[in-house]
């Protein structure tokens, strides 16, 4: 799981910090003094937990707390405050935890534990209930196939261009959600561009600074593997 975490106060960020990092898996992927530079970042990067102050400049973590509650994404907020008042209002938004300072290291540590719990109910759910199939679209038509008829994806600018044998269709979702829909096991990002099925690679060809092109099944074009991404594809496909 990612956390960032949204503290005008550099002292309570460190103090969090260390509680993380040392009593839980969570990566802390970026901190922040105010919350409009953390309302840009969670649009762009997805992002599993916020740790939350309230009482911050130019917006409160309250009225920050309201607005990304309506984008419709997947993360769970904690309040980390010294202001007790606003504990009605953090529920109203579905804070996951509403934690007072100073706390205890104990108060801390068990919503941390609580946090990783959760976490793995959620997945176990997805497993259970997720199926095998998307609904894509084809000019005025909603084509429902299964994920392994996929042979790879491009970003484009309105969502994901995916082309499967002699077709090639439309997904309205960005390409850096697309991937959390595929089976983790089946479907590589490549490429900031490019999502692939590894069971329609018929060729890796060594590219330049130790990076790949893929031969795609019934396909001419090549598709990249980035530096960024060598090592998962490696791992992914045995390549030692």
């Amino acid at each position: 799981m990612n956390c960032i975490i949204v503290d005008d106060e550099y002292p309570s960020r460190e103090e969090l910090k260390y509680f993380i990092s040392n009593f839980s898996s969570i990566k802390i992927i970026e901190e922040f003094e105010n919350a409009k530079e953390a309302y840009e970042f969670i649009k762009e990067k997805k992002v599993d937990i916020i740790f939350l102050d309230i009482n911050m400049p130019k917006l409160d973590g309250m009225s920050f707390s309201k607005i990304i509650s309506n984008l419709q994404m997947d993360f769970k907020i904690v309040f980390i405050t010294a202001y007790k008042d606003y504990a009605v209002e953090a529920f109203e938004v579905k804070a996951f935890d509403y934690i007072l300072k100073p706390y205890s290291n104990e108060r801390i540590i068990n919503t941390l534990n609580e946090l990783e719990k959760d976490n793995k109910k959620d997945d176990i759910d997805v497993d259970l209930y997720k199926n095998e199939k998307i609904t894509l679209y084809k000019d005025d038509k909603m084509i429902v196939l299964n994920f392994n008829d996929i042979y790879y994806c491009e970003s484009c600018d309105r969502g994901t261009t995916v082309y499967i044998k002699n077709d090639i269709l439309k997904g309205n979702y960005k390409i850096s959600e697309f991937i959390n829909i595929l089976p983790q096991n089946k479907f590589i990002r490549t490429h900031k561009s490019y999502i692939v099925n590894i069971d329609k690679i018929i060729e890796i060809i060594p590219w330049f600074n130790s990076t790949y092109n893929l031969k795609i099944k019934d396909y001419e074009e090549t598709i990249p593997v980035s530096r960024n991404n060598i090592k998962k594809f490696k791992e992914l496909m045995n390549i030692k």
